[in-house]
């Protein structure tokens, strides 16, 4: 029993290592070998949708595009899915995350962290199957210009699934993974009020939503502490507080569907935000592992 334990011990890390090397070489490839990846270049945009949807096809997944239309030229969201296996409800659930950056910015955290663990998932699932269907999304055009408007892909894809009727259970929105700080006071917040209830220490991941998507948020939540040690701090509040609706979970909001942001909370304790400064040599890989892997574990049970 004792060298079955230490087996199952030498597994675990193994995986995680594995977990650690693929956040590393995708982070790198979008941030280093693509770099800006800004509204202002279709073309690089279309590479990276290629690279995205190669790793959809590498483990297995049925992949399509949807394209859209912003200022005459065309951008597409990538969108693959997963079948489940346990559960017959016809609710499926969304995790998505956005692979372009704002102009100037090699966009390691935000969102290259996010791509990263979207695609770690998806990889992982495949391996062994989640009870329930999930569909990755990686959305094009979330940051300015698009932003907070109707040509983000988000909320072109939020409203098909509404147009065709798809139950939704959740929808999940990776948003910058990667950044942490183990000091007191690393960690700020929108105000003063909220400082009376998180921590001070940027060492903690938070999932952030709306009062409609409390009920999806803390299952999930639930579901995460059950299978990691990993901090996590909730926060669901109204829609009006600064942050709260900051990526693409807020245009499934639009539509009437749960959805909350997985975020490391950005500017909030990252400095690089929206910079030059955003770089893979920045974030933390192994705690990005730790987030990703709890991640997986959660949405593939419920």
């Amino acid at each position: 029993m004792r060298r079955g334990r230490e087996g199952t011990a030498i597994v675990i890390v193994l995986k995680m290592k594995d977990t650690e090397s693929n956040l590393i070489a995708i982070v790198k490839y979008l941030s280093e070998e693509i770099g800006e990846r800004s509204y202002h270049d279709p073309r690089k945009l279309g590479k990276v949708a290629d690279y995205i949807e190669s790793k959809f096809r590498e483990y297995g997944l049925a992949v399509s595009r949807q394209p859209f239309k912003y200022r005459n030229k065309t951008y597409f969201n990538v969108i693959a899915e997963l079948k489940g296996v346990g559960v017959p409800d016809p609710e499926i659930i969304v995790i998505g995350a956005h692979y372009d950056t704002v102009s100037g910015s090699p966009g390691a955290d935000d969102n290259a962290s996010g791509v990263a663990g979207l695609l770690e998932i998806a990889r992982l699932c495949s391996l062994n199957l989640p009870k329930r269907t999930i569909r990755f999304v990686a959305f094009c055009l979330e940051e300015p210009p698009a932003y907070m408007t109707r040509h983000m892909g988000s909320y072109v894809y939020a409203g098909s699934l509404s147009a065709e009727g798809v139950k939704v259970k959740g929808m999940i929105a990776l948003e910058m993974l990667g950044f942490y700080r183990d000091y007191k006071g690393s960690q700020e917040f929108p105000s003063s009020l909220l400082r009376l209830f998180f921590p001070s220490t940027a060492n903690f991941i938070s999932f952030v939503g709306d009062l409609h998507s409390k009920s999806f948020t803390r299952e999930v939540e639930k579901a995460f502490k059950s299978v990691s040690s990993f901090p996590v701090e909730t926060l669901n509040t109204l829609a009006i507080v600064p942050g709260v609706d900051f990526s693409d979970h807020r245009n499934f909001w639009k539509f009437g569907y749960p959805a909350f942001m997985v975020t490391d909370t950005a500017f909030y304790r990252n400095a690089n935000y929206h910079e030059q400064g955003d770089t893979a040599e920045t974030l933390d890989y192994r705690r990005m592992a730790d987030v990703v892997s709890g991640l997986y574990k959660a949405v593939s049970g419920l």
